[in-house]
């Protein structure tokens, strides 16, 4: 448990910040709300008693203020684009571990372009990327490959009941339409590729009783990120639910509703995630509720392991790297449950 530690959440009032502010203090520690909206910090630490520190990414000692005293900082204000350099650069000053929730891909790729030698001569722990995109797949994938050194392929596909985006998401995805123009990523060869052409649509095999569903093929998401940092494998595809990633890009799609006490929204997801060597493959199978309320304890778990000193290696390192995989996925229950499947031939 904590213990009381102090830990800075910036974009703490943001609609992911909150579940993450409610989990740390499920969990022991102490959060320390910050970011730029005065007003909204202000009844964030009303609502809940906690101090509240106005900070924003482009101003330097705003940031170090904000972060004064604390054992670490979990970056949850999107988009991420402009607030993860500005709040490393702080950790680091600071001497504290770093971690973030970012799902936008060109940030997460930044992050290990641009700081994985300064944090790792810093002996400096930054994990990014750690939710439900980017963390929990590369955790399931890391999982999946067991023994493995290597696999020619990584699959995984997300089956969402629905994808009623925050207001963070759909600013994060305008900023990356921005910064993209027309094309679209994907990992295959061992190198990203930029295309122009329409996605495939196919059908992915979910697992009973989802069962097989229309899929829309390299959806590319963060784990197509996080993966390959630390597995030798030169093929990773993310897959979504076609109903979800049109609903995710319709304009019209509401915010998701609260449909519990917790704060949660009434959508489920499965994740399946498959790895592929020759013709055998294995997979890792994880179920829950809501992705954004999922995201709180995944990265708040991942902050525990951190401080206390559970951790795989230094520097800018993704979740699959950085922690034990089964050990971690086992740790989220009852928030996920994950499934192990035994190896198969295709």
């Amino acid at each position: 448990m904590g213990s009381g530690q102090t830990v800075a959440v910036f974009g703490a009032y943001g609609h992911t910040g909150r579940f993450v502010v409610a989990e740390l203090l499920e969990r022991g520690y102490v959060p320390v709300l910050a970011g730029r909206d005065a007003d909204k910090l202000t009844a964030l630490a009303h609502e809940t008693g906690l101090d509240a520190r106005v900070a924003s990414a482009d101003d330097p000692a705003s940031l170090d203020e904000a972060l004064a005293g604390t054992a670490a900082v979990i970056n949850c204000a999107g988009p991420f684009a402009s607030t993860i350099a500005p709040v490393i650069e702080s950790a680091l000053r600071a001497r504290i571990p770093y971690l973030d929730v970012a799902a936008e891909i060109e940030a997460n790729l930044d992050t290990f372009a641009d700081f994985a030698d300064r944090a790792r001569e810093a002996g400096a722990v930054v994990v990014p990327a750690m939710a439900f995109f980017g963390g929990l797949g590369d955790l399931l994938a890391t999982a999946a490959m067991g023994d493995w050194t290597k696999a020619d392929s990584a699959h995984i596909a997300y089956a969402l009941s629905s994808w009623h985006p925050t207001a963070g998401t759909r600013r994060s995805s305008a900023v990356t339409r921005e910064r993209r123009g027309a094309y679209r990523l994907r990992y295959a060869g061992g190198q990203w590729e930029q295309r122009t052409d329409a996605p495939p649509t196919l059908e992915w095999p979910f697992p009973e009783p989802t069962g097989p569903r229309s899929v829309v093929g390299e959806f590319t998401m963060a784990d197509v990120v996080t993966v390959p940092t630390h597995l030798s494998i030169p093929d990773v595809t993310t897959y979504m639910t076609a109903e979800a990633a049109r609903e995710v890009v319709a304009p019209d799609t509401p915010a998701p509703a609260a449909a519990d006490a917790s704060g949660r929204s009434d959508q489920t997801f499965l994740i399946d995630a498959v790895v592929r060597s020759g013709d055998t493959e294995r997979r890792a199978v994880a179920r829950g509720q809501d992705i954004y309320a999922v995201t709180a304890p995944l990265v708040v778990e991942a902050l525990d392991r951190v401080l206390t000193g559970r951790t795989r290696a230094v520097g800018v390192a993704s979740a699959g790297e950085m922690f034990d995989a089964a050990a971690f996925l086992s740790a989220l229950s009852p928030h996920v449950t994950v499934e192990l499947l035994p190896e198969a031939r295709r």
